[in-house]
């Protein structure tokens, strides 16, 4: 090979790497428990409008109390949240954002972690320090409090929720493209948990770029290791095929109402590996 050639291929190797190194930590979904006009116009608010860092895209509860609403967030692997840079409102435009309530007070958490923000009733992104760092691979936020709009019966938005971690923002406006809804993966993303409930140790995560992430977390690490199996899905309406390490494997599944606690069942009819054999709640 010529030596400008093996100038390239390095500078090739060079520049792919951040973003190799960079997977494991990147953006993987933003689901919500409801959202406003969810049945007559499903992309207007949808959650993953919260990660494109883009005024003109939010979400905005179902009615005006949200304080019953969870947002859920997934990573493609653990990260170590320092700083949110959010947006509150819905931040379209000047009257948008008076029409629609706004968030005062909301937590974050994630596993037994949790922090509360207060935000200011200002429009653009406003960057909260999380002291300590978070750690996890999942983060939930709730409204706790919010600032009305004039219409008292106005839906509460967000606009933006951005996650920085070393100083990088791990989703914004190079996602916009990939944030689509789409009717069939909607279905099925967002986390999935297995083991005992209130203290799930296996989760399933669909992710909106067409990956999925199965990690086992044992609580005693002493005896049992962590596992991670990593591929991409496929979804239609009631059947995933799902690829891992180039091998394909399809089945049917259903979405079930749970029997008891509320929420969902995902269940598979047909082989798939070990790990993700279920079922598999939709709450922890």
């Amino acid at each position: 090979m010529s030596t400008s050639r093996l100038v390239i291929a390095a500078l090739a190797l060079l520049l792919a790497a951040p973003a190799l190194a960079g997977n494991n930590g990147s953006i993987g979904y933003a689901q919500a428990t409801g959202y406003f006009k969810k049945d007559t116009r499903p992309t207007l608010y949808q959650p993953l409008n919260l990660l494109d860092a883009r005024d003109a895209t939010a979400w905005c509860s179902p009615t005006s109390d949200p304080l019953n609403e969870l947002l859920s967030f997934g990573f493609n692997g653990p990260v170590k949240l320092e700083e949110l840079r959010i947006s509150s409102g819905n931040n379209f435009d000047a009257n948008t954002w008076n029409d629609y309530g706004r968030a005062r007070k909301i937590v974050v958490r994630s596993g037994k972690q949790s922090q509360n923000v207060t935000l200011e009733d200002v429009r653009g992104l406003q960057t909260i320090a999380l002291n300590p760092p978070m750690l996890g691979s999942r983060f939930t936020l709730e409204v706790l409090d919010t600032y009305p709009a004039e219409d008292p019966d106005a839906a509460v938005c967000l606009t933006d929720v951005v996650f920085v971690a070393e100083g990088k923002p791990l989703n914004g406006p190079w996602l916009t493209t990939r944030l689509k809804f789409d009717k069939t993966s909607s279905v099925v993303m967002g986390t999935w948990y297995g083991g005992f409930e209130g203290t799930p140790d296996r989760f399933l995560s669909f992710n909106f770029d067409g990956t999925f992430r199965f990690s086992y977390e044992p609580f005693d690490t002493t005896r049992n290791k962590e596992k991670v199996v990593q591929g991409t899905y496929d979804a239609s309406s009631s059947r995933l095929v799902f690829e891992i390490a180039g091998k394909k494997t399809g089945v049917k599944f259903s979405k079930d109402p749970a029997k008891k606690g509320g929420g969902f069942t995902l269940t598979f009819d047909g082989e798939v590996p070990e790990d993700l054999k279920g079922p598999w709640r939709s709450t922890p």
